[in-house]
């Protein structure tokens, strides 16, 4: 598998759009497909493209690739998952090779593998979950159960009936694939698909295990217990190596991927590690000034509001947001200042009104001038 940054062997930004990426691999293809390109190293190079859009064409191989980087395909996908969602026969067909071009394609990825089939790695499993803005900042501890498919007991994932064991695929010899090759003229065709009689096993079993009815694998509920760190945020991942389904025939288990949703807050709003929330004063205190009490993740704390504070005035508590992630110090608390005007006065407080109006509410114009 190729290190190379996929983007930048297709020579396409990260933001690329999967057409802009189909046009970047088609052009490519055309200059180093090994029956036009006759250089040494052509070959290696039209492995590295084909790779590189076998990966970035299809959505979730890009998102895991996007996240985690090489790290986020290798382990994950044989080389048969990486290619088998990739529209290659679409692309080669437009550049006018037919089957042909698909079938060099596979001859020099899986040549000299022809007739061995991999253990399948055990798949991946997603939770989504969702927390409060105080777990998030305080770091949590949460247990999850989750549904998976585990290695059957009765019949050790063979999925046989205990006595009995499979037995090659006589339609694909144990392969778990038929290939079909025709030529007509100078043209060679190529058609690869997964043997329909034992569904790409490579076995048939004539007498199912009662317990998983041939699959191999149960349902069952395990019980996981995970560490949210301080500071996470909604779409945060988490993974756990080796807490998927059980792969195949000794193959390694998937990963578990807890994706974080922090649930709305109904007094912070959070803008990213700054929170935000708006406080109500009286008109008296505005004018006057004052000392109030404001909310915070840690409690109450105090609020010094100066004379003539306007309404929506800002003012900021330092590291009083969230806890960064990387451990390191915390965001800061807007505070926003709604001067709240009073709508029911008794004839004392209308009176003193007045006569804090005859004496000259306003200063200066009006009107506010416009800026330019």
């Amino acid at each position: 598998m190729s290190k190379k940054d996929y983007y930048e062997i297709l020579g396409v930004p990260r933001n690329a759009t999967k057409e802009e990426i189909k046009a970047a691999y088609r052009r490519l293809a055309l200059q180093y497909h090994p029956d036009r390109n006759k250089s040494p190293d052509a070959e290696e190079r039209f492995k590295e493209i084909s790779e590189a859009y076998a990966v970035l064409s299809d959505d979730e191989k890009r998102r895991q690739y996007d996240l985690y980087g090489h790290a986020g395909i290798e382990g994950r996908y044989s080389w048969e998952d990486i290619f088998g969602g990739a529209d290659f026969e679409d692309v080669f067909r437009d550049l006018g090779f037919g089957f042909e071009g698909f079938g060099s394609l596979f001859d020099l990825f899986f040549g000299g593998r022809k007739g061995v089939k991999e253990p399948k790695r055990g798949r991946d499993l997603r939770y989504d979950l969702e927390i409060t803005l105080e777990e998030a900042a305080k770091g949590t501890e949460k247990e999850l159960k989750i549904p998976i498919y585990e290695t059957c007991d009765n019949c050790g994932g063979s999925g046989a009936k205990p006595g009995t064991k499979p037995r090659p695929c006589p339609e694909c010899k144990g392969t778990g694939q038929v290939r079909y090759e025709s030529s007509r003229g100078f043209m060679r065709f190529v058609r690869v698909e997964t043997c329909g009689r034992c569904s790409g096993a490579g076995t048939v079993i004539d007498f199912p295990c009662p317990g998983c009815g041939g699959s191999g694998k149960v349902r069952r509920i395990r019980r996981v217990v995970v560490q949210i760190p301080r500071g996470v945020d909604t779409g945060y991942g988490l993974r756990m190596a080796g807490m998927g389904d059980p792969g195949e025939d000794g193959a390694p288990p998937g990963d578990l991927l807890i994706f974080l949703n922090v649930k709305p807050h109904e007094i912070f709003e959070r803008r990213g590690d700054d929170l935000l929330c708006e406080v109500r004063i009286g008109f008296s205190e505005a004018a006057l000034g004052a000392e109030i009490d404001v909310p915070t993740l840690d409690g109450p704390t105090k609020l010094r509001i100066p004379p003539g504070t306007q309404t929506g005035t800002v003012f900021r508590l330092r590291g009083k947001g969230m806890p960064k992630l990387d451990g390191f110090g915390r965001g800061d608390e807007l505070v926003r200042v709604v001067v709240q005007t009073p709508t029911r006065l008794t004839q004392r407080q209308r009176e003193l009104l007045s006569q804090f109006a005859k004496e000259g509410e306003l200063i200066g114009l009006r009107y506010i001038p416009r800026a330019k």
